[in-house]
C-alpha cells in the first residue's frame, strides 16, 4: 500500500516550505537538526487541559541533572505511564511532546511522566539509558502520589523512546524491578543492523531514510562494542523471557519496519503476550504528528485500549490473588 493521502500532502507542504536548497537534517549538525525539528512544535497545537502539570530535576548517575514534566489529567489516575520521546537520542525534547503527552493522559486516564532525556553526541549512550532508569524508578518511588493506589506503571515511546522503553523492560527484569505492568512500542528502534529490505525500499524513504538513521547511530553509539549491547539494540538480548506485556506498532514505510517486526516476533517466540500492529499507509514519525496526521489519532486510541485492558487484567489477577 502507498502512503496515505494526508501524509502525501504533509511530505508535499513540507517540501515546499523548506524549499529547494534544503539541506537534508543528515548533513546538519545537531543543533542545527535540533532547530530544524523544534520549528515543526507548533503545527501540534495544544493538548487538553490538566488536573495539574509539575516540571522536577533529577540527577543522572554522573551527578548531572535532567527534567521531567508530570501531568496528571484528573484527581484519581488509573495508572501512571513513563513516556519516553523519540528523535534519534539526537533531536526533540518533552517540549516537542507537550500535546502528545496531555493526550495520552487524557486517553489513558493515567499520569504521564514525560522524560527528558540527555542527548548525543553531547551525552551518548549509556548516558540516555541511565536517564531513562532513573526516570521510572522515581515514578515507581512515587506511583502513590501519581496515581491510585496499587495503580500499574506502563513505559512507552516512539522511534528512539521505543528502544529506550525496550530497554527499559529489560532492565527492570533482569534487576528486579520496577515491576512494569505494560510496554508500548511505537515504531521502535531494536537493532544497529543497516542491512534489512526495509532499509533500502524506496517508498520508505521519508522522514527518516537510512543515511540519517546512520548519523543517528553515529552521534548516539559510534563503536561497534556499544551498538552490540543489549541496551542499545534489544533484538540482541539474549533472552526476551519474562517480560511484561508489550503493544508493538510498526509504520508500514518507515526504514524501521523490520526491526520492529522482529522484536515483537521474538517476543512473542518468548511468550509474551504480545498484539502487533503494522500500520498501514503510514511513514515514520506519524504517531507524534498529533493533530496533524490522522493515523497518530487512531494509534493514539490503541495505546489506550491497550492500557485499559492490561490495568483490568492485573486488577482482575490481584483480586484472585487476594482472594
Amino acid at each position: 500500500m502507498a502512503l496515505d493521502e494526508a501524509t502525501v500532502k504533509f511530505l508535499a507542504a513540507a517540501a515546499e516550505a523548506a524549499g529547494p536548497e534544503a539541506k537534508p537534517m543528515w548533513e546538519m549538525e545537531p543543533a542545527e537538526a535540533r532547530a530544524t525539528s523544534a520549528a515543526m512544535n507548533a503545527m501540534f497545537g495544544e493538548g487538553p487541559e490538566m488536573h495539574r502539570t509539575e516540571d522536577h530535576q533529577l540527577v543522572s548517575y554522573d551527578g548531572e541533572e535532567f527534567a521531567i514534566r508530570v501531568h496528571v489529567p484528573n484527581s484519581a489516575p488509573t495508572g501512571v505511564f513513563v513516556y519516553l520521546h523519540g528523535g534519534g537520542w539526537v533531536v526533540g525534547d518533552i517540549d516537542g511532546y507537550e500535546t502528545l503527552g496531555r493526550q495520552l493522559a487524557e486517553k489513558t486516564r493515567n499520569t504521564v511522566v514525560l522524560v527528558n532525556y540527555r542527548k548525543a553526541p553531547e551525552k551518548r549512550f549509556p548516558a540516555a539509558v541511565e536517564d531513562s532508569w532513573i526516570a521510572l524508578k522515581w515514578a515507581d518511588e512515587h506511583r502513590e502520589e501519581l496515581a491510585n493506589a496499587g495503580a500499574p506503571l506502563f513505559v512507552g515511546g516512539d522511534s528512539a523512546g521505543g528502544n529506550l522503553s525496550a530497554v527499559m523492560a529489560l532492565r527492570a527484569r533482569d534487576e528486579n524491578g520496577p515491576r512494569i505492568a505494560g510496554q508500548m512500542l511505537i515504531y521502535p528502534v531494536t537493532d544497529a543492523d543497516f542491512t534489512r529490505l526495509s532499509y533500502d525500499e524506496p517508498e520508505n524513504q521519508t522522514l527518516l531514510t537510512k543515511e540519517f538513521m546512520v548519523w543517528f547511530w553515529d552521534h548516539y553509539a559510534p563503536t561497534p562494542e556499544d551498538r552490540a549491547h543489549p541496551h542499545a539494540s534489544p533484538l540482541r538480548a539474549e533472552s526476551l523471557q519474562g517480560l511484561p506485556p508489550a503493544l508493538v506498532v510498526t509504520a508500514a514505510h518507515d526504514v524501521l519496519c523490520d526491526e520492529g517486526e522482529a522484536y515483537s516476533q521474538r517476543l512473542q517466540e518468548a511468550g509474551v503476550d504480545v498484539q502487533f500492529h503494522r500500520w498501514p499507509g503510514q511513514m515514520h514519525g506519524f504517531f507524534s504528528m498529533v493533530n496533524v496526521l490522522p493515523a497518530s489519532a487512531a494509534v493514539m486510541d490503541l495505546v489506550a485500549d491497550r492500557v485499559k485492558d492490561i490495568s483490568v487484567s492485573a486488577a482482575e489477577t490481584t483480586a484472585s490473588v487476594e482472594a
